[in-house]
């Protein structure tokens, strides 16, 4: 299941951009999510994997870890989500909209239920296959 939200990209205080964003899950795969961002020029995506858990988090407190930090806020009378993605490149704070985010979420809970994720997990077969790979 994928779902696109408008998301912007806050290049200073004063400044953002709109940015085409979507947001992916797989019950095959269920702690993640998949962000797919949309170059400025359209031009390629950049994908992150977040935490399913960490954004749903995000909606009422800070969260992060490394690279990942989310945190809910009221813009101008807009409930928002704000992601900081940070690599070796650069940085980026992201803005979505929090009813987004929500709906998405609950879409997902729908296909694989909080705390029954490892029901979908073959740990087994995930380090098989880790360990074939060294």
């Amino acid at each position: 299941m994928a779902h696109e939200l408008p998301a912007r990209l806050v290049v200073s205080h004063d400044l953002s951009v709109s940015i085409c964003a979507e947001l992916g899950y797989e019950a095959d795969d269920p702690y993640a999510v998949r962000a797919l961002f949309h170059t400025l020029d359209q031009s390629g995506t950049v994908e992150w994997l977040l935490s399913r858990d960490m954004l749903a988090q995000a909606l009422s407190e800070r969260t992060g870890h490394a690279d990942v930090h989310m945190w809910p806020t009221n813009d101008s009378g807009r409930d928002v989500v704000h992601i900081v993605l940070t690599s070796p490149a650069g940085s980026a704070l992201l803005e979505f909209p929090a009813q987004g985010v929500e709906s998405f979420l609950r879409e997902t809970w729908s296909a694989v239920p909080p705390g029954t994720e490892s029901t979908r997990f073959d740990l087994d077969a995930e380090l098989a296959q880790l360990l074939a790979g060294s």
